[in-house]
């Protein structure tokens, strides 16, 4: 049973969806703010399967919650589902920059949260139909899919889960023009009912990581996708 921490400030919403997500098979720690949060994440972390995490708290910003989760040693990999009423664009796109795996935007059916939650909780690899090698490289990338490392020019790179999928699902289809859809399927899941700026950001965190040569390799195709190919020139 997924075990959920659940983070929302509003105790009607929050007992609803515990009786809801309850009833689709999830276990839950609910908390109303965020330090409780930060508490339960110190206390529970290792056990937690994913966060469902309210943007608008009474006490701090729930974007400082995904920060905590994302800088933690042991928990910066945990899967994250935002919720949030804020109809700014800009929140979303931070959102996803900070290192979320979706979000989800109020007014919500219960049964698309559930869809939303069992879509980042697939841990299914992400070349679906092949054989994969242990080892993938590309350029002065490489990675380690039994280690679950990634190196470039033999350096250490720190990457969540999501992103350490995202960059392996490039190396193991170079030089081929990926659109937005086929990265969904592959690396978020069939089920995956979010937009592609989710890939967008995502690109962008895996770019800023690997360092600005490296990040050469992943090219932007306009107006369909990304291609794992090489620097200018090359």
């Amino acid at each position: 049973m997924p075990r959920i921490l659940l983070l929302e400030d509003d105790t009607e919403i929050r007992l609803g969806l515990e009786q809801h997500l309850r009833r689709e098979g999830f276990s839950l720690i609910p908390v109303g703010t965020g330090r409780d949060a930060l508490l339960a994440l110190n206390a529970s972390g290792p056990k937690l399967d994913a966060a469902l995490l309210d943007l608008s708290l009474p006490d701090m910003d729930g974007l400082d919650v995904l920060r905590a989760i994302r800088t933690h040693p042991t928990l910066r990999a945990l899967p994250v589902l935002l919720v949030t009423a804020r109809s700014e664009e800009i929140d979303r796109v931070l959102g996803l920059e900070l290192g979320a795996d979706d979000y989800i935007s109020k007014p919500f059916s219960a049964r698309e949260l559930a869809a939303r939650l069992r879509a980042i909780l697939r841990r299914s690899s992400p070349f679906e139909g092949t054989e994969r090698a242990p080892q993938l490289s590309f350029g002065p990338i490489a990675v380690d899919l039994d280690m679950h490392t990634a190196r470039v020019d033999g350096q250490l790179v720190e990457l969540t889960r999501r992103e350490f999928e995202l960059l392996a699902y490039f190396l193991a289809n170079p030089r081929r023009v990926l659109t937005r859809e086929k990265i969904l399927q592959q690396v978020w899941g069939l089920e995956y009912l979010g937009e592609s700026r989710t890939i967008d950001a995502h690109v962008r965190r895996v770019r800023a990581k690997i360092g600005e040569a490296a990040a050469e390799f992943i090219e932007t195709v306009v107006g369909v996708g990304y291609r794992l190919g090489g620097p200018a020139g090359s």
